[in-house]
């Protein structure tokens, strides 16, 4: 289920990447100990695996010594940037101290990090140590949102909008038993789809397991093999229980499926009022022209509310994020002030230490982004002119939905949230490849045209807000009982009444302690015991504020 991250931050470059990389590369010197030997017979010279550096307690090599030093090298030709791969013969010792060099350097909290001998650890161990241990004064871990994830998977996500799998958005409710795993949406023309598997149905079997019960340790494990296929063409079989309570059984094969960012886009009337409703569910390149359509038919049909779903938008790109802010709110409500100002850690209070640029704030951008070139375009995106909007959350609003709500109270736009508390991520990162893996570790924290981001436990939706991180709103649990986009539906239901109303509707107190008891319930998971794998605690990079670099 996504949840967790700020969104990496887009810094647009021609290699969104290879921006995020940072870095040089050294091969074939003395320094490096990479020394081209002969293959016997043949002639051809190749690269010998240079000796392995030493840790050294507070000693930090440059990164650029050891940055694409491999132990297992990529070859050939990176079929999404269409170069050579930069991957040289290593070692896993230069892997795991490039990560110290790397983390030391551009960590937001490096003097928190344990300087450990990575001698006993293997790489993606070593670097699931190299973050702060340290707690908020809540007592929750300061740092939940460091993790890693195979490069050609990562790109195939951001760049392609194509993962392999069902097409389903689950809600996980209890990975251990009795288990509840819950269809939240699924995406159009998916497998899923295909099988009219619909929003509010429970599962119930897989593969002939039971779901709910099951807790040996094949079972876990062929329950997810089942629910996270790793290519696409597998089939598995899968009962569930459908909102209206029957029974249903069906089998799905896996597919390349395409993500649609934005769903559901209508117009509906409140009282006098016309009302804009669309469902965002993720920040990647392809929202910009799905955004910009219902934009303009908003426009077109004269909206004077609207109502952008952010239930299940776990982040993504804060330059979408900024340009969706400039298409609700206009350069009239704007005027000239940031949508967001990052702070790096001390060791870089005036630059950016991944691309080296003087730190200027995000603009709302008001123009069309190549996001291919990273370069802005000469499109002049549509704008509404708002003062006022509706956001649905749950706690899996996060990232660059938070920083799109943050951002618009900065420049005094009225955001009224209705749903459950934001996951609480003010935080970012450069996306980084080394050696095939990309990693994901907080690099910037990231503040408003008002000077605020501390939100770092969420946003909470109060009738009557007491503190920074409260907005005006309605507590709403998620409804499962019908469709997204449904004027019936919990959430939207509220927001219109609230558009025509200005206020929340009235709750008996049966209905205020239901309300409260459903939000308790969509707390973080515990992850001991033999549990199904939960991707809020993978982390997944869809939750993380993507950062890159834009430019004119």
């Amino acid at each position: 289920m996504k949840q967790w991250i700020y969104s990496s931050v887009i810094v647009f470059s021609s290699a969104l990447l290879s921006a995020c990389g940072g870095g040089g590369t050294i091969g074939g010197d003395s320094n490096s100990g990479t020394n081209p030997g002969t293959t016997p017979g043949t002639g051809t010279t190749t690269p010998t695996t240079p000796t392995a550096p030493t840790w050294i307690a507070g000693q930090y090599a440059a990164e650029s010594t050891l940055q694409n030093f491999c132990a297992t090298p990529r070859s050939g030709t990176d079929p999404f940037s269409n170069s050579a791969y930069p991957d040289k013969a290593g070692t896993a010792m230069h892997e795991k101290l490039w990560l110290r060099s790397w983390s030391n350097r551009t960590y937001l909290w490096y003097k928190e990090l344990p300087d450990l001998d990575p001698a006993s650890y293997s790489t993606l161990a070593y670097f699931d140590l190299l973050k702060t241990s340290n707690k908020t004064d809540s007592g929750a871990a300061k740092d939940n949102f460091h993790f890693y994830q195979d490069t050609a998977e990562y790109k195939k996500q951001t760049q392609s909008a194509v993962t392999s799998g069902y097409g389903i958005e689950w809600i996980f409710t209890a990975t251990r038993p009795p288990r509840q795993l819950t269809v939240a949406y699924t995406e159009p023309g998916s497998p899923a789809a295909t099988a009219l598997l619909s929003r509010g149905s429970k599962l119930l079997e897989v593969d002939g397991i039971d779901f709910v019960n099951d807790n040996t340790q094949a079972g876990v494990n062929a329950i997810n093999a089942a629910l996270f296929p790793a290519k696409a063409g597998e089939s598995h079989q899968f009962t569930v229980q459908q909102a209206d309570g029957s029974r249903k059984s069906f089998t799905l094969q896996s597919a390349d499926v395409s993500t649609v960012p934005v769903h559901n886009v209508k117009v509906l009337q409140s009282g006098s009022k016309k009302v804009g409703y669309l469902q965002f569910n993720t920040h990647i390149a392809a929202a910009q022209p799905q955004l910009i359509s219902a934009v303009e038919q908003f426009r077109n049909e004269a909206v004077s509310e609207l109502v952008v779903d952010l239930r299940y938008n776990g982040g993504g790109l804060l330059a979408l994020a900024s340009q969706f802010g400039y298409m609700v709110s206009g350069p009239n409500q704007i005027q000239s002030r940031y949508f967001d100002k990052l702070q790096f850690n001390d060791k870089y209070p005036n630059t950016d230490p991944v691309t080296g640029e003087a730190l200027e704030p995000t603009p709302f951008y008001s123009r069309g982004i190549d996001y291919n070139a990273g370069r802005l375009t000469n499109q002049t995106l549509p704008n509404l002119s708002l003062n006022r909007i509706f956001v649905l959350t749950t706690d899996n609003t996060c990232s660059a939905s938070e920083a799109f709500i943050n951002a618009l109270r900065g420049i005094d736009v009225e955001v009224i949230q209705i749903g459950g508390k934001t996951c609480g991520k003010p935080y970012g990162f450069y996306p980084t490849d080394n050696c095939g893996t990309t990693y994901f570790t907080i690099q910037f924290s990231g503040v408003n045209a008002k000077g605020f981001g501390d939100y770092a436990a969420g946003f909470t939706p109060k009738p009557a807000p007491q503190f920074a991180a409260d907005i005006k709103g309605c507590p709403v649990a998620d409804d499962l009982s019908k469709p997204l986009g449904d004027a019936q539906e919990g959430l939207l239901k509220t927001a219109l009444f609230y558009a025509g109303n200005n206020s929340c509707p009235v709750l008996t107190a049966a209905q205020q302690a239901q309300t409260q008891q459903a939000l308790s319930a969509a707390a973080p998971l515990q992850s001991d015991g033999l549990a199904i794998r939960d991707p809020r605690q993978q982390e997944f990079m869809q939750h993380n504020l993507l950062r890159t670099d834009i430019r004119d």
